[in-house]
């Protein structure tokens, strides 16, 4: 079962929606630019809030132990 995590290489700020670009196996860069032109249509208030909210809910991708 996949699950959504942080990336820890395609990030920007928090890798969030790097993340999930690797989970629907989307670029992450179009994801960005729609992330971007949503947040700019419905106000950034809202847009930025949703993203406050998924870095605390999203989980980091968890490292390997030896």
């Amino acid at each position: 079962m996949k699950k959504l995590y942080k990336s820890d290489t395609n990030k920007i700020f928090a890798g969030v929606i790097g993340g999930l670009g690797e989970y629907f196996e989307i670029d992450p860069v179009i994801l960005r630019i729609l992330f971007v032109l949503i947040s700019a249509t419905t106000g950034v208030l809202p847009g930025m809030l949703v993203y406050l909210v998924a870095i605390f809910i999203v989980p980091q991708k968890p490292t390997a132990q030896v």
